[in-house]
């Protein structure tokens, strides 16, 4: 069965109410007998696993019954899904599944599977129980995913939090976090270079704030580590770890992820350099190689310029809002195509085109000067250090057929 197709039978026995008596069990048991778990599932091959899963298992320790509650689940076939996802409003369920089935699962695709046994009194236990079965109802089970702030794991942390009276919140927003949104997500993405990239293009200021560790457990394994240094009270005027014991249920078969974020700063400067000789060369001496390398820059740069625009204006993923990106790669460059193809002839840009390129160059030296300004949050060195050999290149070009 094909993950879209899981996904759609999950859905639709969800809203069919079809799977409510196969956890009838842990709806009735009390919270003495409810056994509250996390489990961690490793990032997959696919780019949409590459940041991994998580979810709450609820055992209830009388009947054995163990069920997986999670709020991973999309649904291609929705209406307008793939205009709702460039707009930035996609839909995200809640979903339950029995436990063998759903690590079955993970287990086939070669993920690791983490359990961590959570020290929640009956009360909290029962709490959590009831949250997570009325999030169960359609008419509750949908909401508004975000990459950063409210995703799978937000949900599956804030559940466990609201049980625990916000001790999680109250111990992890005191911690740093140790990565960006912006280094999290290149770092998860590396193993597809182009998708990296274009993602870490696409990220404004928003994703390069420090991060608390609260902030930072958007990730299943950050979620997994933090959890570890909470403490909760042990029912005798002391204090107890909330994680009882971590049990690794089957190990990871796929690549890592890498510990630390690749530095993108040499290879796309050095991308930009080659570029940049190679434009100059083409110039002298293969005109008609030069407009084609020329064009081809412009045309990814003023495509690049658009789609940040348009998610900036249009729509609701703010991480891309306000991007300094749109300083070095814009749509003016899409004036500059007919000068350039025309100047493989050497025939001289026009005062318009002229004017065009020194707007671009005004904007080339003030995303330079942005970045070296004391305060500046947005981590955009790697694109400066691409952009800035291509624009020179470009214009010293253009200027000397107008010399010549």
């Amino acid at each position: 069965m094909t993950l879209a197709s899981r996904l759609l039978l999950t859905l639709a026995l969800i809203l069919c109410g079809a799977c409510v008596p196969a956890w009838a069990d842990i709806s009735n048991a009390s919270g003495a007998e409810l056994e509250v778990s996390l489990i961690t599932y490793g990032p997959g091959d696919i780019y949409w696993e590459r940041f991994g899963h998580d979810a709450i298992e609820l055992r209830d320790t009388v009947s054995g019954e163990e069920v997986n509650f999670n709020y991973g689940v999309f649904n291609f076939d929705e209406k307008n899904f793939f205009l709702n996802f460039a707009r930035g409003r996609m839909h995200y369920l809640i979903d339950a599944e029995v436990t063998t089935d759903e690590e079955g699962f993970y287990k086939q695709a070669g993920r690791s599977i983490t359990k961590q046994r959570l020290a929640l009194t009956p009360d909290q236990a029962a709490a959590l129980r009831d949250f997570l079965l009325w999030n169960l109802r359609p008419e509750n089970a949908v909401y508004n995913y975000d990459y950063y702030i409210d995703n799978c794991t937000t949900r599956v942390r804030d559940a466990l939090d609201r049980a625990l009276g916000g001790i999680i919140k109250a111990r992890l927003t005191t911690l740093p976090g140790g990565m960006t949104y912006r280094q999290q997500t290149v770092r998860l993405m590396s193993a597809q270079p182009w998708l990296m990239l274009i993602l870490d293009l696409g990220l404004g200021p928003y994703a390069d704030h420090p991060l608390s560790a609260w902030q930072e457990s958007f990730l299943p394994e950050e979620l997994q580590m933090t959890l570890r240094d909470v403490t909760v009270s042990d029912g005798h005027g002391g204090m107890q770890p909330l994680v009882q014991n971590e049990d690794l249920l089957a190990p990871n078969h796929l690549s890592v992820p890498p510990a630390t974020p690749p530095d993108l700063r040499i290879p796309l400067g050095l991308a930009g350099l080659l570029l940049a000789v190679l434009i100059v060369l083409a110039w002298r001496r293969a005109p008609i190689v030069y407009a084609l390398l020329g064009n081809l820059y412009l045309l990814l740069a003023g495509t690049a310029g658009l789609l940040m625009l348009l998610l900036w204006t249009l729509t609701a993923h703010h991480s891309a809002w306000a991007n300094a990106n749109l300083l070095l790669f814009n749509p003016l460059a899409y004036a500059l195509l007919r000068p350039l193809w025309r100047a493989r002839r050497d025939n001289p840009p026009s005062r318009f085109a002229n004017g065009v390129l020194l707007l671009q160059l005004i904007a080339l030296l003030a995303a330079l000067l942005l970045h070296l300004m004391p305060g500046v949050v947005q981590q955009n060195q790697p694109w400066i250090l691409f952009a800035l050999p291509c624009w020179l290149a470009l214009a010293w070009t253009l200027r000397q057929n107008k010399a010549a």
